[in-house]
């Protein structure tokens, strides 16, 4: 694993183990950590002040605001309908397919071992459980829980302090 030289890193920006993960072609903001068997692709863009916990997974098209939390294990994916070949049997590359970007908006945190669906856009200050599985939007301040994720509340009547 690695960082990658076209990685631009941020002021202070704190990975934990550098030889364990796996950076490139991706932009991470000021003051941000990233943990440990992380791996952030191509096209992505990290916020400052975010906290991107181990082995979460961050794929080309994948943009994070400011103050974003991403627990364990979370798991972004950009395909609507993923294959391994074409019609023809030919391995698929780069050329055969279109990331479809996802948008986590700022203060956003979302729970360990979720995954992300593409196209969804995560809304301010919301929540995603632990283990949701987000299949279409998020609104702001809601919390989500659940397969497929629903919202069980907001985030405003929860706390005072948001």
């Amino acid at each position: 694993m690695a960082i990658s030289d076209d990685v631009i890193l941020g002021d202070n920006v704190n990975i934990f183990h550098p030889d364990l993960v796996n950076l490139y072609g991706c932009k991470i903001g000021n003051d941000t950590k990233i943990g440990t068997f992380v791996e952030i692709q191509k096209n992505v863009i990290v916020g400052e002040r975010c906290k991107i916990s181990s082995h979460s997974f961050l794929c080309d098209g994948v943009t994070l605001e400011d103050e974003v939390f991403i627990g364990h294990g979370v798991m972004f994916t950009n395909d609507l309908y993923p294959r391994a070949t074409n019609e023809d049997g030919r391995l698929q590359t780069e050329d055969d397919w279109n990331a479809v970007q996802i948008i986590v908006k700022q203060g956003a945190s979302i729970g360990s071992n979720a995954t992300i669906l593409p196209g969804i856009t995560i809304g301010k200050r919301a929540i995603v459980g632990a283990g949701a599985v987000v299949i279409s939007n998020v609104s702001d301040y809601a919390i989500v829980a659940g397969v497929p994720a629903r919202v069980i509340r907001d985030v405003r009547s929860h706390s005072s302090k948001v």
